[in-house]
């Protein structure tokens, strides 16, 4: 199954970047034995449309469209549910065991995810109560992606 973190918004290089290529390189192999590829970011910028809604909707369906027919889709939303990293790791072994072709964890833009996405998503899921950066999302999501793949394959680095 490939994993995919879709994001709006272009990361620029720093410690953030190399801190999310660090665990990116980490998953990927790890994840190789658990017949995991990835995680694969695709990124786009922020949409420049002039009202809120209309570059909510452009940013869902440039999302939309990069991804693989039949994803998983994860929003990740303020308003999401909040779920601890066994759980997390336990609905991607699912969706492998399903045979689901990729999982792919969202983050929208500075407004937010458009109805479209929020519509098509098969969960919501909050990083939190908190507000985070983007960069920062981005590091916590790709951290729990290797979390996930280590508490899949009995590695130490996840201690319950």
């Amino acid at each position: 199954m490939k994993l995919i973190v879709g994001a709006i918004g272009r990361q620029k290089s720093g410690p953030e970047t190399e801190l999310v290529a660090r665990y990116q390189d980490r998953a990927q192999k790890a994840g190789r034995s658990l017949g995991l590829s990835g995680p694969d970011i695709v990124e786009f910028s922020e949409s420049r449309a002039r009202s809120v809604n209309e570059r909510k909707n452009q940013e869902a369906e440039q999302l939309l469209k990069a991804l693989p027919a039949g994803s998983f889709i994860i929003a990740l939303d303020e308003h999401g549910k909040s779920i601890s990293s066994e759980a997390f790791a336990q609905i991607m072994d699912r969706q492998r065991n399903q045979g689901c072709p990729a999982m792919a964890l969202c983050l929208g833009g500075p407004d937010g995810h458009g109805q479209e996405l929020l519509a098509r998503a098969d969960m919501k899921l909050a990083l939190g109560a908190m507000t985070w950066p983007h960069q920062i999302a981005r590091i916590l999501v790709s951290e729990q992606i290797y979390r996930a793949i280590t508490i899949l394959s009995g590695h130490p680095y996840h201690r319950s």
